[in-house]
């Protein structure tokens, strides 16, 4: 799921509607077999529901987009290490290309997991090393036994991986969440900054609570307190449930509207689609909720002065997941920064101008190492 604080909301609304249409279906099928409802026109209705309900993205995805040569696909390292953390979540990191490269370490955001990364991996991992994990509570990592799902205990995460990167000093990207995760890693460890740390991405990301750098920020700011950590709360309490409902609406192909409107620009692929849309499912409700209360708590923007390492700012033209006038703000109060804007390209840039952002992660490693 493209992370918005209003996302949830959203998925929750046409979770409902899934299952309305699904029960509908199968109500008006019980009436038909009992005689209640004795036409054939009821047959079909039933019929029809219950069936776009288990399989309308088949019908929707060829009719309305386009196939690309290269579609992602859920792919996975053979060389893997997994790491054990003291809150009991094991991190799995996988890595790519040859054991030599330059180190780059990959964090994504907040839904997807480390399969995000499926172009950056083809594309970066010829000449450099990459190196990518899953947040604990996402993919193949384990969840934290204490509950914890701050950007603290998942920076702390992030120095781990640092620490079995090799001897190098690593480049870290981070788009999204993973971006604050990387801000927060450099307020908690300075030390590491020029020296295991040769530079920063951060993509599509923010320094502050994500609230007040989304599109509607006027209004939801509002709602935060009263109506959204409520609601996320609940959704942890009501999380198997809600899971249900976001598996029906990605068989129907509900999901895959709000992760294209929240994430992508029109110009992305079918594969493109359906690939953020089947990362959008897997993710636990639950997990997604702790994680974005995590977020409402971010505030990195003192943190920026301090980043004294080659930095480099990529955002979405189109991005209303985090305006592009933040990566603006964030490229003016860094020391040593550098913007880049790609379109058309909303908030899953890394997908959409896939050859454009590795053409641009490329570049930078090679001139600061």
């Amino acid at each position: 799921m493209v992370f918005m604080p209003f996302n949830f909301l959203f998925v929750w609304l046409v979770g409902l509607l899934s299952s309305g249409i699904l029960g509908g279906g199968i109500y008006i099928l019980y009436e038909w077999y009992t005689g209640e409802l004795a036409e054939t026109s009821y047959l079909v209705g039933g019929v029809a529901m219950v069936l776009w309900s288990l399989g309308g993205r088949f019908i929707s995805l060829p009719l309305f987009r386009r196939g690309g040569t290269d579609e992602p696909k859920l792919m996975r390292s053979k060389t893997v290490k997994r790491v054990e953390r003291p809150d009991g979540s094991v991190i799995q990191v996988e890595f790519y290309g040859p054991e030599d490269g330059q180190p780059i370490i990959l964090s994504h955001g907040w839904g997807p997991n480390s399969t995000v990364w499926y172009y950056a991996k083809r594309q970066l991992s010829d000449r450099f090393r990459i190196i990518v994990w899953d947040m604990p509570g996402l993919g193949k990592s384990t969840r934290p036994k204490n509950k914890d799902y701050s950007l603290e205990k998942y920076a702390r995460d992030l120095e781990a991986v640092v620490a079995i990167a090799g001897d190098k000093p690593v480049v870290l990207l981070g788009h999204s969440m993973g971006g604050m995760i990387g801000l927060t890693f450099c307020r908690l460890f300075p030390e590491h900054l020029g020296r295991k740390v040769a530079g920063l991405i951060l993509v599509d990301t923010t320094y502050t609570n994500p609230v007040k750098t989304c599109i509607g920020s006027n209004i939801l700011r509002k709602l935060q307190k009263p109506l959204l950590e409520p609601l996320l709360y609940l959704a942890i309490v009501l999380s198997p449930f809600l899971w249900l409902m976001t598996w029906l609406s990605y068989l129907n192909g509900l999901l895959h509207v709000n992760v294209e409107l929240s994430g992508f620009t029109g110009k992305e692929t079918r594969g493109q689609l359906e690939f953020s849309s089947l990362l959008s499912a897997l993710g636990s409700p639950g997990v997604l909720a702790r994680g974005t209360l995590g977020m409402f708590k971010l505030e990195e923007t003192d943190t920026l002065r301090t980043i004294n390492i080659p930095c480099l700012v990529v955002t979405g033209a189109s991005d209303i997941a985090v305006l592009p006038p933040t990566g603006v703000r964030m490229k003016a109060e860094l020391p040593n920064a550098e913007l880049i804007t790609l379109q058309p390209a909303g908030h899953m840039s890394l997908m959409e101008r896939n050859q454009q952002f590795s053409e641009a992660v490329s570049a930078f490693c090679t001139e600061i190492l």
